[in-house]
């Protein structure tokens, strides 16, 4: 590892640690050491692990998006994909935490050539049947919602090694250039309500598989970086966690798959603004060396005007961001990714009523993760982005954004 990487690694743990006990107004972005990356307006990004892509598909895909996730037996289109936009990121998909037996998962009765995870079915039944998971019962744990979805030992140090040998190895044999790894959860309770054997409860089961996940993440990470190669976890819940983002993004990124996430009964405060996972990865994207690849699920306008605009307060190079609608296995291109937003001029700010804002070189974004709505004077010139003016002030609803463009001079 480079020693600045170090360094900035380690300046980014540090601002966590301190801006958790900031106020509003104390919140200041972290020390950048050598040159400031430039913090561009959102990238795009698709995680594309539902059907085959087609021709036409990899041909979008690599005029539009600076990273794709793929299967792993879509080494064809991976290849295609760095063939026509060599400076394109394409990761493979890889599941931390299970081991699968549906059809594709095996094949005639055996594990598959290329696996959606790291470890097969098969391999471990014959030769480790300690690495599935087991309750209180004593019986495995398949996940609700998930058939044939196993839970594995990830605080198996055996387990562990041979998870990432296999993965490493694959990704150097076929040209990978990372890998994105899934259920790198806080929690069993969203697939699960066993408690794990040897632990006392549903909290002692959690405790087990995060401290698990957090030395597989280390294992696997250092592997992979020794090799030149990416790891982004999908990190759950980290927002439950302070620190946990900033821990587990510490490779090559992260993904957030519920950012711009609202409250239950869907007029409450933005999720994604509480805790200190936002301020984490507002570090994150202030160093610009890493990858925050998030997702908004797009119910409606609203919520994909909120997710763009949440992903523009963290610019920064590797800022990408996607709607999903209803899920994120097919790309979708959103109005808000052509709006050009061009470069921040200022770092994201939070006004005393709780609304974020940032100004860009070609537009302005607000965010209000608030309950309430707030009266705002956005900057004088805007246009929406079907080429409205502006109003002079607006009322901002909860949990709603603005996205505005400069207009015509």
């Amino acid at each position: 590892m480079a020693q600045k990487s170090l360094i900035r690694r380690f300046a980014a743990v540090a601002f966590v640690l301190l801006s958790s006990a900031c106020t509003v107004s104390e919140a200041t972005e972290p020390i950048v050491t050598g040159p400031v990356p430039k913090p561009l307006a959102p990238c795009a990004w698709w995680y594309g692990i539902g059907d085959s892509p087609s021709s036409w598909e990899l041909k979008a895909a690599a005029k539009h998006y600076d990273v794709v996730v793929l299967n792993a037996w879509e080494t064809a289109a991976m290849r295609k994909l760095h063939e026509l936009n060599p400076k394109m990121k394409v990761l493979v998909y890889k599941d931390f935490s299970s081991a699968r037996n549906y059809e594709g998962a095996i094949v005639a009765g055996r594990d598959a050539k290329y696996l959606p995870t790291g470890v097969g079915y098969f391999a471990a039944e014959q030769q480790h049947p300690e690495w599935f998971a087991i309750d209180t019962k004593g019986q495995r744990i398949e996940w609700a919602g998930y058939p044939k979805h196993w839970q594995m030992t990830v605080w198996d140090p055996a387990y562990q090694k041979s998870w990432a040998d296999a993965v490493v190895a694959e990704v150097l044999r076929e040209g990978w250039d990372g890998v994105l790894a899934d259920n790198d959860f806080s929690s069993l309770k969203y697939y699960s309500p066993a408690v794990i054997a040897g632990t006392a409860d549903t909290a002692g089961t959690d405790r087990l598989l995060r401290d698990g996940l957090d030395g597989m993440l280390a294992l696997a990470g250092d592997a992979l970086e020794k090799s030149g190669k990416m790891l982004v976890p999908n990190v759950s819940e980290s927002q439950l966690t302070p620190g946990r983002w900033s821990a587990h993004s510490r490779y090559a990124g992260a993904m957030e798959e519920n950012f711009g996430l609202r409250g239950d009964d869907g007029t409450g405060e933005l999720i994604t603004f509480q805790g200190n996972q936002f301020k984490e990865q507002r570090a994150q994207a202030a160093l610009g060396e890493s990858w925050l690849l998030l997702v908004t699920h797009t119910k409606s306008e609203q919520e994909e005007r909120v997710g763009y605009a949440s992903a523009a307060l963290l610019a920064s190079p590797h800022t990408c961001w996607t709607r999903a609608d209803p899920d994120y296995k097919n790309p979708y291109w959103s109005l808000y990714q052509d709006a050009r937003l061009g470069e921040a001029v200022e770092t994201a700010n939070r006004l005393p009523s709780g609304v974020w804002n940032r100004r860009y070189s070609n537009g302005w974004v607000a965010v209000n993760p608030t309950k309430t709505s707030v009266l705002l004077t956005p900057p004088a010139g805007l246009r929406t982005l079907r080429g409205e003016p502006v109003p002079a002030q607006l009322d901002l609803a909860p949990a709603d954004a603005v996205v505005f463009v400069n207009g015509p001079k």
